[in-house]
């Protein structure tokens, strides 16, 4: 007996390897809902929102690099998928998006839900098809995953809800994709082109991104031979920082002075596996190399001296061989010791507590820091949340954390949590949440609740959108409609049967935190944060400074002094952070 479309999809994805669909079901969605069920190999996932399915999904693929897969019905339910679609393609996510669709008869008519899924999907995907045949199906199903393995991206299908009960009898491609692995080697040429600069040349650092993950050890060989000190972006730390001598930092917005630094005083910049889009952080007149295995990423950021095109593995394992043991280190020494001082400046600021419902969120994310195990996946949203991961994190080899890097959206971590602590049950997940993220998407605490999963979710609560508010700082404008008006989290969590703890006393935090960690199951728990902790760039521009200035000064003639003077109370513990 021929098998339905549905039925071939979810056998499709089985063979692939797919474990889970993240979904809202319904209408368009319910014969594959069905199959689903009736197949008993994969799981259904009942997200509250599409969005937190696509976040769930876009998580587990960017940790374990398999494909992954969530769905989306008729209209409503599909678009829901769009902004996690967009944050898993611009990670490098391999995600197959089902996109279910009115009829197939009723398109082209204005019918109830119809949305043209071409046009909708097609910035936020390397593949995206609609089909309309029982017998296009299949083919287009492989074509979907064997493109999101191999371009490590999004790929969606579109599947109208009659087509999803019809057979189809032969196959006539394959009905699999294949894992992909090539290696991309420079030319033997290029590459010692590139020797040839670095063997010539003093004062040079190397910048890792992401795309250096699997080169650890290589990549600090080859800083030991050229003694370069290592700086590197905030996606990649927990593969870059540990167990890495020569480490001095990361760059950019969420920085270090001693990485900023090791960038901008080299003559030669190696930037290997990285598409750092902060122009104002890299060097405009110094010798750059870079190294990418997308040929297409190359010189976009900054002028190059050599653009390379390869991946970084095999890269460097060309390269080294090629590189003479240099014998001068006082360029290393110098932001090796510059970095020391960072790092007792942060250990300082760390040790400040705060004061009742104003607790230092340094303070907080340090003891966090302290008691996830070795092994823990971090998911952190973007905003303030993000600047104390980055100080305060420490990679240890075994960590992951993924956050929105690339696309910068609200609302990730929690959502990102559910597939890390589905793919991976057996280590400890922490979604660090600003109050502003998780309000977004505050339902899908339940979706925690119904599949038992032991996510602790730590909020950073400082009652306002933190990162915005000081962007209308630097930017001279006084913060207006920042301030969040917030429910209390932790009585919504128990609501939804998770334990949840407030916590007000910085006297209270690490006990709180020592038995959330030690609890089993999921819990929340709500820091009452300093809403002026101040994130001080590596470096301050002269604009940014008048722009701060010309804010307090509107304040004030709003009458708002005392805002004035708590914002600058609150961070005379901060300034120093930029030295």
């Amino acid at each position: 007996m021929a098998k339905n479309i549905s039925e071939k999809l979810v056998d499709m994805l089985v063979t692939a390897g797919v474990k889970r669909i993240y979904a809202v079901t319904g209408d368009s969605l319910n014969h594959v809902n069905d199959a689903v069920r009736r197949n008993g190999k994969i799981e259904w996932i009942h997200v509250r929102h599409e969005e937190t399915g696509a976040y769930a999904a876009a998580a587990e693929a960017q940790l374990h690099g398999k494909l992954s897969c969530c769905a989306g019905s008729s209209g409503p339910g599909h678009v829901h998928l769009i902004n996690g679609l967009y944050d898993a393609h611009r990670s490098g996510a391999p995600v197959l998006a089902i996109a279910s669709t009115i009829p197939s008869f009723e398109m082209g008519t204005k019918f109830f839900q119809e949305t043209n899924t071409l046009h909708l999907f097609d910035d936020c995907s390397y593949y995206n098809e609609l089909a309309i045949t029982p017998e296009q199906f299949p083919r287009m199903a492989q074509a979907a995953m064997q493109t999101a393995i191999s371009r490590k991206g999004v790929a969606v299908i579109g599947l109208p809800g009659d087509l999803s009960a019809q057979s189809q009898k032969e196959d006539i491609s394959s009905i699999k994709p294949y894992v992909t692995s090539p290696r991309v080697i420079p030319s033997i040429e290029e590459v010692a082109d590139i020797a040839e600069i670095l063997n010539n040349s003093d004062k040079i650092t190397l910048f890792c991104g992401i795309g250096a993950k699997d080169a650890h050890a290589e990549e600090v060989e080859l800083s030991r031979l050229l003694h370069a000190p290592v700086a590197y972006t905030f996606k990649s730390k927990m593969e870059i920082q540990y167990d890495n001598p020569n480490e001095v930092g990361l760059t950019g917005l969420l920085g270090m002075p001693s990485g900023y630094h090791s960038i901008m005083d080299a003559d030669v910049l190696v930037m290997l596996g990285t598409d750092f889009p902060y122009e104002n952080f890299l060097p405009g007149d110094k010798t750059v190399i870079q190294v990418d295995i997308k040929a297409e990423r190359l010189g976009r950021r900054v002028k190059l001296a050599r653009g390379i095109c390869g991946d970084i593995l095999s890269t460097l394992k060309e390269l080294i061989p090629m590189i003479r043991q240099k014998e001068e280190h006082h360029f290393l020494d110098k932001h090796l010791k510059m970095y020391d001082k960072v790092k007792k400046n942060l250990q300082e600021i760390m040790e400040i507590k705060g004061k009742d419902s104003e607790i230092s969120p340094e303070y907080t994310m340090a003891l966090v820091n302290l008691l996830a195990p070795a092994d823990a996946i971090f998911t952190v949203d973007t905003g303030m949340t993000c600047v104390w991961g980055a100080r305060y994190l420490e990679a240890t080899g075994k960590r992951k954390m993924i956050g929105s890097f690339n696309h910068g959206s609200m609302a990730n971590a929690m959502p990102q949590a559910i597939g890390a602590a589905l793919a991976f049950p057996e280590r400890q997940v922490v979604a660090l949440c600003g109050d502003g993220g998780l309000s977004m998407l505050l339902g899908d605490l339940a979706t925690i609740v119904q599949y038992k999963l032991p996510v602790k979710v730590i909020v950073f609560n400082n009652r306002s959108l933190g990162m915005v508010k000081l962007e209308m700082e630097v930017a001279g404008l006084p913060d207006w409609e920042t301030d969040m008006y917030n429910p209390d989290f932790s009585r919504v969590a128990m609501s939804m049967g998770i334990p949840g703890y407030n916590v007000s006393n910085p006297e209270e935090v690490l006990p709180t935190l020592e038995k959330a960690f030690k609890t089993e199951g999921p819990v929340l728990v709500n820091v009452m944060t300093d809403p002026d902790a101040l994130a001080m760039p590596p470096k301050v521009e002269f604009s940014q400074m008048t722009g701060f200035a010309q804010a307090m000064y509107k304040l004030l003639i709003d009458g708002r002094i005392g805002e004035i003077r708590d914002t600058f109370d609150s961070n005379k513990r901060h300034i120093k952070d930029i030295f």
